[in-house]
């Protein structure tokens, strides 16, 4: 019986120590992970729409499968800063929006700091917004708008923060179908949504 119990202890000793091995490391320690999870993602990102300095603010929500894949939904609306594109026009934003869905592979999870690969896949719309000055506030008007499908793959370097918060800044490049759209006798190059941005993502959930 002796030897039983004593083979019995080292036995799970030993899964104890496999367990170990298995968790999620994070920056400030919290104990074990669970091999499903889910996570909401805020994003502020940087980048330039028509030559001009450009804004791009989303939304994530994933379910996270065996700490190396998550899968979900997404959304994201921009604008540019504004241009008046003939000498007597009002100022002019190009604004917009897309959502779909996007697959997320993670490379080494369980490290505190570690890499990630989005990949947005879906559609959206564009227009041109006129932009009319008052005393104290601006009006937008949209006028010209295109639709377009987009493609965004990116990379991020993630940090796991807590238990429920991870951080991170990444680098996109999004591409999209071509559009056509005037603005004050201008046309605009069909690539004109198409470019590289930068920023940081928030995430909050169950990793």
């Amino acid at each position: 019986f002796s030897g039983f119990f004593a083979f019995a202890q080292v036995d799970e000793e030993t899964n104890r120590d496999n367990r170990r091995q298995d968790e999620i490391k994070t920056i400030f320690p919290q104990g074990r992970r669970n091999a499903v999870g889910g996570y909401g993602e805020l994003s502020l990102l940087y980048g330039s729409i028509d030559q001009r300095d450009a804004l791009t603010f989303g939304a994530r929500g994933a379910v996270l499968l065996g700490h190396s894949m998550a899968i979900g939904l997404c959304g994201s609306g921009f604008i540019n800063d504004p241009k008046a594109y003939s000498e007597f026009s009002e100022r002019v934003s190009i604004t917009g929006g897309y959502g779909g869905f996007f697959f997320e592979p993670i490379i080494l999870p369980r490290f505190p700091v570690h890499v990630s690969i989005p990949v947005t896949v879906g559609v959206g719309g564009v227009s041109v917004a006129r932009i009319y000055e008052y005393n104290d506030y601006d009006d937008y008007y949209p006028e010209e708008s295109d639709a377009f499908v987009v493609v965004e793959p990116g990379v991020e370097l993630e940090f796991n923060i807590t238990r429920f918060c991870r951080f991170s800044v990444g680098a996109y490049y999004r591409y999209t179908t071509d559009v056509e759209m005037e603005i004050d006798g201008v046309t605009l190059p069909g690539d004109v949504l198409k470019g590289f941005s930068g920023g940081v993502n928030f995430k909050f959930g169950k990793f």
